[in-house]
């Protein structure tokens, strides 16, 4: 199985492409299967550095140079805007507050969907789209960890916490990727079918060399 070391690579060693949702792409291990290209269907390993953090377009890379594109998968998404850039700054000041991480636009702003968040906004005087986008949030402007765009870890709401495992167990565990997997979906938390994985099985360093 190829394992996935690294951030970069070089277009010519293209063994395949993967999407993935946003909470995926802050995965530093796991285990999933290329989506395109010559080697599609193909399981694979990620064993990238902790604090990894992938954008949409990342390559990663083997040790023997093969690499693999990360594409950002569309995920269900809240769409901001307001009637002034006062208001819009005041819901981006009170999501910053609550450390959920956020992508800003030109006018806008955007979350993963949860209902709770909603609420606020609307209250703040805020418009809301739901949107099926990819999620390219703002990094933290302390952000460490390598190619960090965003933080290590998720504090929404309805998402929960996003812990790399990694960081808090002397044995490390693997997150499965199943893209073919049905969601789980907790009371009043909307998902979707197409684009959000289960976390079906936790291993004991399975890609233990």
């Amino acid at each position: 199985m190829l394992i996935f070391k690294a951030v970069g690579g070089r277009a010519d060693q293209l063994v395949g492409e993967i999407d993935l949702a946003f909470e995926w792409r802050q995965k530093s291990r796991m285990r999933t299967a290329i989506a395109r290209g010559a080697r599609a269907g193909e399981a694979v390993g990620f064993d990238l550095p902790r604090g990894t953090v992938l954008r949409d377009g990342d390559l990663i890379c083997t040790d023997s140079g093969e690499a693999l594109r990360v594409h950002a998968a569309p995920e269900e998404l809240i769409h901001i805007t307001a009637s002034s850039a006062i208001a819009l700054a005041r819901i981006a000041y009170h999501l910053g507050n609550r450390h959920v991480p956020v992508q800003v636009g030109d006018g806008w702003l955007r979350l993963q969907y949860d209902h709770v968040l909603e609420g606020m906004v609307r209250g703040l005087g805020g418009v809301i789209d739901m949107v099926d986008e990819s999620f390219d949030p703002e990094g933290g402007a302390y952000s460490g960890g390598v190619h960090a765009h965003s933080h290590g870890h998720s504090h929404g709401h309805s998402h929960g916490h996003d812990h790399d495992h990694d960081h808090d167990h002397d044995h490390v565990h693997d997150h499965v990727h199943d893209p073919h997997a049905a969601p789980v979906r907790a009371a009043g938390q909307h998902t979707d079918a197409r684009h959000s994985p289960r976390i079906h099985d936790f291993m004991t360093d399975p890609l233990k060399r």
